[in-house]
């Protein structure tokens, strides 16, 4: 994201980070800590990897 406040990209992807932290722009907005994508889940077809990630529970100071 800093890229883009810099000027230094227009677009920044986010791609598995997405899919492992659901709520990430509030984690970006915060500073939270991110969950690690288990790449094993990703299109497996099934809910595992797109429904268990635990969201951010506690504001970050």
């Amino acid at each position: 994201m800093r890229y883009v406040e810099e000027g230094l990209a227009d677009v920044v992807t986010v791609g598995a980070m997405a899919l492992a932290n659901p709520d990430l722009p509030e984690r970006v907005r915060l500073g939270g800590p991110l969950n690690t994508p288990d790449r094993a889940t990703f299109y497996g077809g099934g809910a595992a990897g797109y429904t268990d990630y635990p969201a951010l529970q506690t504001p970050v100071t």
